[in-house]
């Protein structure tokens, strides 16, 4: 892959280990809340969503005060008062710099809201190495490709001098949509038989062995 100038992150479960702190606040929310527990899969099947469409698909039927409710008590819950840790995989900075030092541009696809992206940012020193990043808030949510298209649109870079990295069959499907081709991680949310079915093209179990080639 010689030829991609533009290489688009996944966040949650991709440079980050953050799968566990979701799984276990989305379930004491549920739990706080006195709604149905949602099983790991299903925390995990969402992750990569915008949260909205998460909630609608994880605790169906709730109106709108509902909603806001379970937003204010989930954001509670992974920001403040969950203990799990999140820490950067190995070998992601190193990898990123990189990336950046053999003049890829970098950027970053996420279902985080603006202010958690920012939040990550600040506190892993990250922000500097990407040229642009969409959140949930900017676009709408994965698997539509509209996130990619705005990239693509911001940084002039062609779709088939693109790559989309993620761990998640919302990744591969945002990516295909969009003309790009995808690669998967193998250390988040799903395993490497999803995502070559969902038509990864590569896939990545390591970020220390691995390199653009």
């Amino acid at each position: 892959m010689s030829d991609i100038e533009l290489v688009v992150f996944d966040w949650d479960g991709t440079l980050m280990n953050s799968v566990g702190r979701i799984v276990s606040s989305m379930q004491e929310t549920a739990r706080a809340l006195q709604l149905q527990e949602p099983t790991e899969e299903a925390v995990r099947n969402i992750i990569g969503l915008s949260l909205g469409p998460a909630f609608d698909q994880l605790f169906p039927g709730l109106n709108q005060k509902g909603r806001d409710e379970l937003l204010a008590v989930y954001r509670d819950q992974y920001v403040e008062l969950n203990p799990t840790p999140t820490p950067l995989f190995p070998g992601v900075n190193d990898m990123l710099v990189e990336l950046k030092n053999t003049g890829k541009t970098l950027a970053v696809a996420t279902g985080k809201a603006r202010a958690g992206l920012d939040r990550v940012f600040g506190a892993t020193g990250l922000a500097p190495l990407f040229t642009t990043t969409r959140t949930a808030d900017d676009a709408k949510s994965k698997p539509h490709p509209d996130m990619l298209e705005q990239i693509l649109a911001e940084t002039g870079i062609d779709a088939d001098k693109a790559l989309m990295i993620g761990d998640s069959v919302l990744d591969i499907g945002m990516a295909k949509a969009a003309g790009m081709r995808a690669m998967g991680v193998t250390f988040g949310v799903h395993g490497g038989e999803k995502l070559k079915a969902a038509g990864a093209d590569a896939l990545i179990d390591d970020w220390r062995c691995w390199a653009l080639a």
